[in-house]
């Protein structure tokens, strides 16, 4: 994805909001709003709450809001009932849609973050409530302040003032915050995560089991994605966040949700709100949105910034969160591309030398594409995406006030030669969109029909635009998965 800010990690830089905050030493004491018991803690409440507000603007800069106002209100509309029947009713919170395909959601204290993603998975609004409610139960356990005393207490201080000297035990430190936050939170502050999101479904009148049907949804999808990942050469990008610890046939976690139920003291009175949900993200980009390019077989389509390129055929091409990457067959060479705004007043050539401090260019020389000034050259000796080092060819492209970096490399420095026509004839297929281009540029995006007794997913694939594996992926939407087919009359999602 083109995108066109820099920040650190969100979840890297948790931590460094816990130390501009100046936590005490080990050795507080305050009562946890859900058990009702002690926990030894560092932090107030106060402190806590800061730490959440500090961070949201780097988690917006890091994915982005998604610009629909009305489903934005949506979610937060369903929050806001969760956090009126939680344990700290009073804790303000904010709810957001992150524009990003990930399958994911995630929580700072009094921030609650759910992707686009994910919500294209759940089938009800029931299940939407389970992944909010689990979240706010990290919040109201204060689960992120009792894993940071928990690690401060096991260094018997060391870590704390590491950190508040800056010594080397801060990054230590933010790598354990990443994981808390990005892999969830150890096994029984998930489970008790769960517990807490089941009754809070009850609360509401949801059926609890609800929780177990979302832990499944995501199992599905993860073991799907598993397996494409393996048939393409590549690392899978799996949920690693909530519900990542158990499947849904996990007898503690059907324990905890039991248990939760009966707790509450109140039956399900309400519907899962199926229909209702599903109504409210018709229309929802499945994949990149427009406002983070799309690709159509080789080539990548930018609606939003209004140009477009193409990668050599045959080639697999990623739309990443900062970057477009383009890798041959063999996974041997690759071709990257990513957006910067210059500085004032600095032209194409010299942004590139600054870009390269200190690394001799050879063949180095301005360049014309489609109209659009740029520069490139070879860089003899950089940093190779294989962990070695060896020349690579790098190019610029001005277009509209940014600047479009191109680096094209090969795993084999002597294979540089061979491939650099390549890189070249790529990078000169940058272009402006033109006016009938621009329906290319739109995402793949939900649909909702009404199934038939005729309505069969094999059938729905074949005329999918979904481009692999359509019937796996039209089941997993619709938890169908591995083989189940519709029922009449039943609202399905498909794909436009």
């Amino acid at each position: 994805m083109i995108r066109l800010t820099t920040c650190r990690s969100p979840f890297v830089a948790v931590i460094t909001g816990f130390t501009a905050m100046g936590l005490a030493l080990v050795g507080g004491c305050a009562t946890n709003p859900v058990t009702g018991t002690a926990d030894a803690v560092t932090m107030s409440a106060t402190q806590e709450v800061e730490i959440g507000r500090k961070m949201h603007p780097q988690v917006l800069q890091q994915y982005g809001r998604y610009a629909d106002e009305e489903l934005q209100a949506y979610v937060t509309g369903i929050g806001r009932r969760i956090v009126a029947v939680s344990h700290r009713p009073d804790l303000e919170f904010t709810f957001t849609v992150l524009d990003s395909e990930e399958v994911n959601a995630f929580a700072l204290p009094g921030f609650v973050y759910i992707t686009r993603g994910i919500m294209a998975y759940l089938n009800n609004e029931a299940e939407l409530v389970a992944v909010l409610g689990h979240e706010v139960g990290h919040v109201t356990a204060r689960h992120a302040v009792r894993q940071q005393s928990g690690a401060a207490a096991a260094g018997v201080g060391a870590t704390l003032i590491g950190i508040l000297t800056g010594s080397g035990d801060l990054a230590n430190l933010a790598n354990m915050a990443g994981t808390a936050l990005v892999r969830g939170y150890g096994r029984d502050m998930e489970l008790e995560a769960d517990s807490i999101g089941a009754e809070y479904l009850t609360r509401l009148g949801y059926p609890p089991e609800a929780m177990i049907d979302v832990v499944r949804l995501l199992k599905n999808q993860e073991m799907l994605e598993i397996q494409i990942a393996r048939q393409e050469g590549r690392e899978p990008r799996v949920y690693h966040g909530v519900f990542s610890t158990h499947p849904d046939n996990d007898k503690r976690l059907q324990e905890v949700v039991a248990s939760a139920g009966r707790a509450s003291g109140a039956g399900a009175t309400l519907a899962d709100g199926r229909e209702t949900y599903l109504r409210r993200i018709d229309g929802l980009p499945l994949g990149p949105s427009q406002a983070q390019g799309v690709v159509r077989g080789s080539r990548f389509y930018h609606g939003t910034l209004g140009f477009t390129v193409a990668f050599p055929s045959g080639w697999a091409v990623q739309n990443l969160q900062r970057e477009v990457i383009a890798s041959s067959p063999g996974k041997d060479a690759v071709l990257k591309l990513s957006a910067l705004p210059p500085p004032p007043n600095v032209k194409p050539g010299e942004l590139l030398a600054r870009s390269l401090p200190g690394v001799p260019l050879t063949q180095a020389e301005p360049i014309k594409v489609n109209g659009l000034d740029g520069y490139t050259a070879i860089a003899r000796d950089v940093s190779l995406p294989w962990g070695n080092r060896g020349p690579a060819r790098y190019a610029v492209v001005y277009y509209n006030g940014l600047a479009y970096m191109f680096t094209g490399a090969t795993r084999l420095t002597s294979a540089l030669s061979a491939s650099d026509p390549l890189f070249l004839s790529s990078i000169k297929t940058f272009r402006r969109l033109r006016d009938n281009e621009f329906r290319l540029a739109e995402p793949r995006r939900i649909a909702l029909m009404k199934a038939t007794p005729q309505t069969r997913i094999d059938a729905l694939a074949a005329k999918s635009p979904i481009e692999k594996y359509p019937a796996e992926r039209l089941r997993l939407l619709n938890d169908l998965y591995p083989d189940k087919e519709p029922q009449p009359g039943q609202w399905l999602k498909v794909v436009d």
